[in-house]
C-alpha cells in the first residue's frame, strides 16, 4: 500500500477521536441535542465506528467505503456543531467563536476525505 502521508494522518486523526470517545464519553454526552436517544450508547457506537472507520482507511479495499462513511458521519454530526449553537449550555463552555468556526471546519473534514475518492 502506497498512500500519501496526508492519509495516514486522517487515519491517526479518527482513530484518535474515536478512543476519546471511550476515554471521555461524559464530554461527547454532554454536547449531544437533548432531542437524541441514548447518549452514552450513541457516544460509545460512534467511537467504535471511528475507530474502525480509521481503520479501514488502511485496506484498501475498504478505503473508499471508509471514506464514503466518513463523509456520511461528518454530515449527521453536523446538527451537534448546529445545537452547540442554540444556547449556552448546549455550548458546554466553549466560546461562539469557535462553535461557528467548527462548521466550515466540517465541511473541510467532508472534502479532505473525498478528495481520496
Amino acid at each position: 500500500m502506497n498512500n500519501p502521508w496526508h492519509l495516514y494522518v486522517m487515519s491517526a486523526v479518527y482513530i484518535f477521536a474515536g478512543v476519546m470517545h471511550f476515554i471521555k464519553p461524559k464530554a461527547f454526552m454532554r454536547i449531544m441535542p437533548k432531542y437524541i436517544p441514548n447518549h452514552k450508547a450513541l457516544v460509545l457506537w460512534s467511537g467504535g465506528f471511528e475507530i474502525i472507520l480509521g481503520i479501514s482507511l488502511f485496506a484498501e479495499e475498504l478505503k473508499d467505503l471508509a471514506l464514503t462513511s466518513i463523509i456520511i458521519m461528518l454530515a449527521l454530526f453536523l446538527m451537534v456543531h448546529f445545537y452547540m449553537l442554540s444556547g449556552k449550555k448546549a455550548a458546554a463552555g466553549f466560546p461562539r467563536w469557535l462553535l461557528i468556526l467548527r462548521i466550515p471546519l466540517q465541511f473541510g473534514l467532508m472534502y479532505w476525505a473525498y478528495y481520496y475518492l
